[in-house]
């Protein structure tokens, strides 16, 4: 079976929530959106919630295309993969002194020793129908071993590795004119190393010119690298395919090139036939950001044992480190509150909580009804009274405003803070602080917050603002942003909630008038984007 059964999905949530445990890590996802309760992981986290417990989600490995993040409900944390300050580069050289580099992971030592180089194209078995377009893939079983063995082989695309190495070649260089900037590191089955289109034409001249073309691949090197952190390119981008008026993904989190714990009995490369076996692996994906997450959010519950799931959740928010916005155009749908910061979460100052009753709400404003929702609830929940609508008075620790093509900007956004910090403190609410990377704020729109000053007297007292935003007529707007601050008087705290106004996402419009929510699912189900109901890597 590919993936996952939703029966044992949900099995494993009712033993860990049976276990009392704190946190649930779940590096899963769905092939498409569905419907929150069409959604084992939302139905399952949704009861951990019920029991005090927060789920740290993957958002997904289907960047950077937007409307492919795979796990929304907003009773969980739905994590994004970053950059770490390393990288991984693996060196080649050519006869004639040219030195290449690629992000790659190489861990086959060829001590500095030259072999022959050919092109895979000069090497096709026409025995079994290939030619040399097909061959200068280095597809498996399209290049003749006969005159691959012992060479090292350049190849037109990025493959697994085997068509050189069931040919008996030494090695492989690897360029893809469709790859310009690979930002992730893979293992090989042999000794590899990957080029850029340009490099990989320098490559191919320098075989066309010369009699015997010889090369070398080195074994990889760890760089510094100074522009993390930075959210990797297949990092699943928001917004939500459900519920537009909640910004996902919510944080982001080191997931590349990570040192992780392996199977033995798991291929140690990207090649499933490769044989070799290894109890530690370097791995990416936003199943390795996913668990830096959940052990921030393990951190802060051994500090506030008494603290809420949405408490914890919007500690990590709240308080992570602002990313650079000049590095993402998708902006919060990439790396949504910003890169996490475990330390700063611990003391949060204020914390946006939210309980069963506030999803329930959420829930039934999406459009569900006191059937469906009991069927996930199990007690006695009712929507009556409640009529379908936007989301904005959730209690959420980010704003999301999704705007209808050629409509105005106008939206009041309502927010509870609860003081978790000094007894006696007073936050002042604002926006547009200017300074951070340069950004003065959004020109797009205006906001507006009410009241401006928040004073507390109590640890638990709880104050609310509202956050009114408005703008002309938008048609076309990808996603423009600011953030809305609550900054202690005594510099102490400051609180940070992203706030983004949007209405273009290519090929997947929203449908706000139809109260139905999986007529808004259908369409993204047609539209084919998203992850994958697998474990994500």
């Amino acid at each position: 079976m590919d993936g996952c059964g939703d029966a044992d999905i949900l099995k494993a949530f009712d033993d860990a929530i049976a276990d009392g445990v704190d946190v649930i890590s779940v590096s899963l996802g769905a092939g498409w959106p569905l419907d929150y309760f069409d959604d084992c992981i939302a139905i399952g986290s949704f009861h951990a919630m019920k029991n005090g417990i927060l789920t740290s989600n993957s958002a997904g490995n289907s960047g950077p295309f937007p409307v492919s993040v795979s796990n929304y409900s907003p009773w969980s944390l739905t994590v994004a993969a970053s950059t770490i300050d390393r990288k991984l580069v693996a060196r080649m050289q050519l006869g004639n002194g040219q030195i290449f580099t690629g992000i790659n992971i190489n861990t086959f030592e060829l001590n500095g020793t030259t072999y022959p180089l050919i092109w895979g194209g000069d090497a096709a078995n026409y025995t079994v129908g290939a030619n040399p377009e097909i061959a200068g893939w280095c597809l498996t079983g399209a290049m003749n071993a006969d005159i691959v063995s012992g060479k090292i082989v350049y190849c037109d695309t990025i493959w697994d590795g085997s068509g050189v190495l069931l040919a008996n070649g030494v090695g492989n260089i690897m360029s893809d004119v469709n790859v310009e900037n690979l930002d992730v590191a893979f293992s090989w089955p042999l000794p590899t190393a990957l080029v850029s289109p340009s490099e990989g034409k320098s490559v191919l001249e320098y075989i066309r010119s010369t009699e015997n073309p010889i090369a070398t691949i080195f074994f990889t090197e760890a760089w510094k690298d100074a522009m993390a952190p930075d959210v990797v390119s297949f990092s699943s981008r928001g917004p939500s395919p459900i519920s537009p008026d909640i910004l996902k993904p919510d944080i982001t989190a080191p997931g590349v090139d990570i040192l992780a714990g392996w199977s033995p009995l798991s291929p140690s490369s990207i090649y499933y036939g490769d044989t070799r076996s290894t109890l530690f692996n370097i791995i990416s994906g936003t199943s390795m950001s996913c668990p830096h997450a959940s052990g921030a959010a393990a951190y802060v519950k051994a500090a506030h044992p008494k603290w809420s799931p949405a408490a914890i959740k919007s500690a990590l928010m709240t308080t992570a480190y602002v990313m650079d916005p000049s590095k993402s155009e998708d902006l919060e749908f990439a790396y949504g509150s910003g890169q996490i910061n475990p330390a700063a979460a611990v003391d949060p100052g204020l914390v946006f909580d939210a309980s069963e009753a506030d999803y329930v709400n959420f829930l039934c404003k999406q459009g569900y009804n006191s059937s469906t929702l009991r069927l996930v609830t199990g007690d006695n929940s009712t929507c009556n009274g409640i009529k379908p609508g936007r989301a904005w008075d959730l209690n959420y620790p980010s704003f999301s405003l999704y705007v209808e093509d050629g409509q105005p900007i106008d939206a009041t956004f309502t927010r509870k803070v609860t003081n978790v910090g000094a007894a006696n403190s007073t936050y002042v609410v604002f926006t547009n602080p200017g300074g951070i990377f340069g950004a003065p704020g959004p020109s797009l729109f205006n906001v507006t917050v009410e009241p401006t000053t928040l004073k507390f007297s109590a640890v638990g007292e709880t104050q609310t603002f509202t956050v009114n935003v408005t703008g002309p007529a938008i048609s076309q707007q990808p996603i423009t942003s600011t953030a809305i601050y609550l900054a202690e008087a005594s510099g102490t705290h400051i609180v940070r909630a992203p706030l983004a106004v949007y209405n273009y996402i290519p090929g997947a419009p929203y449908n706000l008038d139809d109260s139905s929510v999986s007529a808004r699912s259908s369409v993204y189900q047609k539209v084919g984007r998203v992850a994958h109901r697998t474990p994500l890597p």
